[in-house]
């Protein structure tokens, strides 16, 4: 996509969760409230299919236009689970097949599908082979943190069924899913960054705004540390996917995931350590960001999975080849 183009795209995104999400909406999400205006107007835009090429009906996004989405996602928090319908979309029309109107679940592994309740179908992967099985998801639960719906996909017959290409690799949906996460990540950082400066900018303490103060000033600098790895991390994993493919890409996706789930734990600390005691208060919009964070961190591998992955590989591939790798990439 050009330049103009995803400027265009980004701007869209922006203005509808800036005019349709907040923290009332992500408050009532956690009560079981579907945003059923947010969703059609995402919609509209074609945003759950536009990782699904033109001729299968959707925009042809790259994974590097989809991370600069998926940013903007967490920016806000998103409360609906439109990352995740982007990834289904985009493994199914890998798969061949065009995906369906309404919420795509995203199955991966074991782990429940986020607003499982409302999928017109799942979307999961077995050995390479993309599956798409009817909805919605009937055993209901809620996610560890956000308390947002979060529903197991009982096993049943696929109604189609599409071998994934090489490239896509049979870890396609885990993939997919580190990426996602990681982005959004990334994003919340950055809003949780921008409140919390905000907040020093305006509370006082001994006569003049806590943001003053050096040591407020060293926390706030390491968290901007934080931020800006994770979003190098993630813009840098999203290109990879887009130049190799998502399996040849495991490498840059796993070093995002890892990069962003550590600055999820340290920027949450900082931000909350800043905010005191009132980013934990029902009013307070805070804790909203950081507890969404903390189950992305978690989602499709935490940290040390990633890390173990990582790992792994440079065993397998030999001591010698080690500082190769790391400099080719």
């Amino acid at each position: 996509m050009s330049d103009d183009l995803r400027t265009i795209l980004l701007e869209q995104v922006e203005r509808l969760l800036a005019d349709r999400a907040g923290p009332d909406l992500l408050r009532a999400n956690e009560r079981g409230t579907w945003p059923e205006a947010l969703w059609a107007e995402a919609e509209a835009l074609g945003l759950p299919t536009a990782l699904a090429p033109e001729a299968l009906g959707g925009a042809g996004l790259g994974w590097d236009d989809a991370v600069a989405v998926w940013q903007a996602l967490g920016r806000h928090a998103s409360p609906v689970p439109l990352g995740e319908s982007m990834v289904a979309a985009a493994l199914l029309a890998a798969g061949g097949i065009a995906p369906r109107a309404g919420l795509l679940g995203l199955a991966v592994g074991n782990a429940p599908v986020a607003w499982g309740r409302r999928a017109a179908a799942v979307v999961m992967v077995s050995a390479g082979t993309v599956l798409l099985q009817p909805g919605p998801a009937t055993r209901q639960g809620t996610a560890h943190y956000s308390r947002e719906p979060a529903d197991l996909a009982a096993p049943g017959v696929p109604s189609e069924e599409g071998r994934l290409p090489d490239a896509f690799g049979p870890d396609a949906a885990l993939l997919a899913g580190a990426l996602l996460n990681a982005a959004r990540i990334a994003g919340a950082l950055e809003a949780v960054l921008d409140m919390t400066v905000e907040y020093a900018n305006t509370r006082k303490q001994f006569g003049r705004p806590i943001g003053g103060f050096q040591a407020v000033q060293q926390l706030l600098a390491r968290c901007a540390g934080e931020v800006a790895a994770a979003g190098v991390a993630v813009a840098n994993a999203g290109r990879a996917a887009d130049r190799h493919g998502l399996a040849a890409a495991e490498f840059e996706i796993a070093s995002a995931k890892v990069v962003a789930g550590e600055a999820a734990g340290t920027g949450a600390d900082i931000v909350h350590q800043v905010h005191a005691a009132i980013g934990f208060t029902d009013d307070h919009p805070l804790h909203l960001f950081t507890r969404r964070m903390w189950d992305w961190r978690d989602g499709c591998g935490a940290e040390r999975v990633w890390a173990a992955r990582i790992g792994k590989a440079a065993l397998t591939r030999g001591g010698d080849r080690l500082w190769a790798d790391l400099t080719a990439r």
